[in-house]
C-alpha cells in the first residue's frame, strides 16, 4: 500500500512573543486532501501555530514543511506560490468594494482568468451572485466569510488554513460553511481549521488534534478524542 503524502507538517515547533513561550514543541501533520481540525479553548496557542504556518510569525525552533519542503522564513508570496493560502480572523475582504470588484482582484493574485474566477465563485457560493453589487462591507457576516473563501479558493491553493471559522455566526451559518469545507477537502485540497467550537469542525473532519497551554494532548480521528476534547475545555462539553 501506498503510504499517504503530507500536505504539512509541523515538526517540534516551538515560538512565543518576546519572552513569553507559546508554543511548546508542537508536531502534527495534514495529510493531503483532508480537512484537520485543531482545536482547544481560548488561549490554548492555536492561531499563533497557524501565524508560524503562515509565516507571520518567525518560531524560535522547530520547522514547518509544505509538501516536503522546508518553509521556515519564506515570504507571503513565496508560500503562496507554493500553494498555501491563509484566511485569517476578521476575513481580509476589501469592504469598501463590491462584491465583482472583490473578485476581479482576485485574478491578479492569479493566474486563472478573472471572467472564469468569477463564474466559478457564483457557482460555488449562489448567495455571492446575488449580492453582487453589493458593498462587500454590507455583506453579512456569513457572506463575508464566503467572500474570503472564494477569495482563497481562486489561488487553486494546495492547503487552506482557516482560522476561526465561526467566529460571530449564527448557527445555521456555521453549518453551511463547514459543508463548503467539506467539499473543499473533496476537491483534494488540504485544510487546516483552526475552531474554539468543536463539533461543528469535526463533523467534516479526517482528523482532530487538540491542543492546550501550547501543546498537543491528542492527535486521532474525530470519535477518538472527544474525552480529551472534554477535559481541555474544563469538562465543559465541546
Amino acid at each position: 500500500m501506498t503510504e499517504r503524502r503530507n500536505a504539512l507538517d509541523v515538526i517540534e515547533l516551538t515560538a512565543g512573543y518576546g519572552r513569553i513561550e507559546v508554543l511548546h514543541s508542537v508536531s502534527f501533520s495534514v495529510p493531503v486532501g483532508a480537512v484537520v481540525a485543531l482545536l482547544g479553548p481560548n488561549g490554548a496557542g492555536k492561531t499563533t501555530t497557524l501565524n508560524c504556518i503562515s509565516g507571520v510569525l518567525s518560531p524560535t525552533s522547530g520547522h514547518v514543511h509544505l509538501n516536503g519542503h522546508h518553509v521556515n522564513g519564506a515570504a507571503a508570496d513565496k508560500l503562496a506560490r507554493a500553494g498555501l493560502c491563509t484566511i485569517p480572523e476578521g476575513r481580509g475582504i476589501f469592504p469598501n468594494l463590491t462584491v465583482t470588484e472583490n473578485i476581479s482582484l482576485f485574478g491578479f493574485a492569479s493566474e486563472t482568468n478573472s471572467k472564469d474566477i468569477e463564474e466559478r465563485t457564483f457557482t460555488q457560493f449562489p448567495r455571492l451572485q446575488e449580492r453582487r453589487s453589493q458593498l462587500a462591507g454590507k455583506l453579512s457576516g456569513g457572506e463575508q466569510q464566503m467572500l474570503a473563501m472564494a477569495r482563497a479558493l481562486s489561488s487553486d491553493p494546495a492547503v487552506l488554513l482557516l482560522d476561526e471559522l465561526s467566529m460571530g455566526l449564527a448557527p445555521k451559518i456555521v453549518e453551511d460553511l463547514y459543508e463548503i469545507v467539506a467539499d473543499i477537502g473533496q476537491q483534494g485540497i488540504s485544510v487546516l481549521v483552526v475552531e474554539q467550537f468543536a463539533r461543528r469542525a469535526l463533523a467534516v473532519a479526517q482528523l482532530g488534534i487538540v491542543m492546550v497551554q501550547g501543546r498537543i494532548t491528542a492527535v486521532g480521528e474525530p470519535a477518538d478524542i472527544y474525552d480529551e476534547l472534554s477535559a481541555a475545555y474544563l469538562g465543559g462539553a465541546a
